[in-house]
């Protein structure tokens, strides 16, 4: 299933924010990204709706498989791109900004190419 760009930023925000913290909650979620409180309650409620996330009642939001693995697949393309470039001598902000816009567009065919090519000429 295709989910939108800013969904995909949100559960690859909340896999990071796990993996530092343990613990998440909007408010941190509205931290890192620098959105408002009650713009990211409205986005959880709709991946919580569509089944990517799960917020118990004490507020902490995990991952449910299927969200877990389209942040992980984000967080993937993300780092590999951001590396990749740098590596290119690409200054690594202007690396990681680019990085973040085009792990949502690039085609898994793509991503899986340029990944087997720096692979095998690194």
């Amino acid at each position: 299933m295709k989910i939108h760009e800013s969904a995909e930023n949100y559960l690859e925000a909340i896999l990071i924010l796990n993996r530092r913290n343990g613990d998440v909650h909007a408010i941190d979620i509205a931290a890192e990204l620098n959105f408002s409180k009650p713009s990211v309650s409205i986005a959880m409620k709709k991946l919580r709706e569509g089944g990517y996330i799960e917020i118990n009642e004490l507020g902490h939001i995990t991952l449910t498989p299927s969200g877990q693995e389209i942040a992980e697949r984000i967080y993937e393309r993300h780092t590999f791109l951001s590396a990749w470039l740098t590596s290119l001598g690409v200054d690594p902000v202007v690396a990681a900004e680019d990085a973040c816009r085009m792990e949502h567009v690039i085609s898994a065919e793509s991503f899986d190419a340029i990944r087997s090519f720096v692979k095998a000429n690194s």
